[in-house]
Parts: structure tokens; sequence; C-alpha cells
């Protein structure tokens, strides 16, 4: 059976959902589909190109019915956190423009130029820093003074609610400092 485009891109995000973005080579996206890497050039033709498809489906549906823009950064979050690595793949494939950025572009009609780029480079980082802690934890690798809500119990779930819940109020407050300058403006 010959694969598709999307069939390929699938494939990359299952890998860079299971392994990382260190680890999601062509090599190992074609061991996915069982073909040989020579494959996957028939789709694409470089692995930079598989990564703007793969940010590209990221964000598919960011920001499709919203016109608020502290909601838009709200779903550019919760779509770059639903897959490991996901912002750096997302924020790798804007700062070298591989493709439109069609997020960037909505977020421009919303808040101009500036505030787009603005909360965008605010999202991407806090979400990088997000699923990196949040990796960190999975591994063991905080110690209770680097997470707050940290307990003797590395299996603690509402330990690791309550990181997440810091978390998101961090974002919340940058969000509300960033829209509030920008309305200042």
């Amino acid at each position: 059976m010959r694969n598709s485009l999307a069939d390929v891109v699938s494939a990359a995000l299952r890998v860079l959902h299971e392994h990382g973005l260190e680890s999601c080579s062509m090599r190992r996206v074609a061991s996915e589909l069982d073909v040989q890497p020579s494959a996957l050039y028939h789709h694409v033709p470089n692995k930079q190109t598989l990564l703007s498809l793969m940010a590209d489906e990221i964000v598919r549906e960011v920001g499709a019915r919203t016109t608020d823009p502290r909601e838009f950064c709200r779903e550019l979050r919760a779509a770059l956190l639903r897959i490991r690595d996901g912002a750096e793949v997302v924020a790798t494939a804007a700062a070298f423009r591989l493709g439109s950025s069609r997020i960037e572009e909505h977020l421009t009609e919303l808040v101009g130029p500036d505030g787009a780029l603005t909360l965008i480079l605010y999202t991407f980082g806090h979400t990088q820093s997000t699923q990196t802690h949040q990796q960190a934890e999975e591994m063991g690798a905080l110690i209770a003074s680097q997470n707050p809500a940290a307990t003797d119990d590395p299996g603690d779930v509402d330990a690791s609610r309550a990181g997440t819940a810091a978390l998101d109020a961090s974002f919340e407050r940058g969000l509300d400092i960033i829209l509030a300058g920008l309305r200042s403006v």
C-alpha cells in the first residue's frame, strides 16, 4: 500500500509525540510507516519541509472561530501542549519561515504586526518552558525546591496538577501584561 503525504505527516507526529523532536528523524518516520527512508522523499523534499507540515498540522484548528487575541493565544498554547515538543516544532518552523504562518497572519489582523509577534513569541516561549518542565517532572528530574507543588511521592498526581495550574496561571498573567500594554499603545 502506498502512503500519502497525510500518512507521512501523521507518522512524523506520532514519532514526535513518542520520542521527541531530537529523535524525530526521517529514518524513524520511515520505520513508523514500514518503508525505506527514500520513500518519504516522494512526498517531501527534506526534513525541513516535513517539519513545516508537522507545524501546520499541530496548529491547524487554532483561531478558526475566534476574534479574541487572548482566546487565540490560549488555543495556540493548548494545541502546542497536546503533542510532545509541539511548541519547539512550531516555533522552529516559524523562526525559519518554513511555509506561511497562518497563525501570525490571523493574529496580526487582531492586534497588528508588533502585537502579533509579541504574543506569538510569548506563547511559544512559555509553552516550550511548560513542556520542558512537564517532561522533567515526568522523568522525576525535578527536586521539591524546583517544583513548589511537589511532595515526597513522585507519582503524586495532585502535585503534578498543581504544577500545571501554576504554569497556566503564569501564562494568563503574562497575557494580561501584554494585552494591557497593547491597549495602551
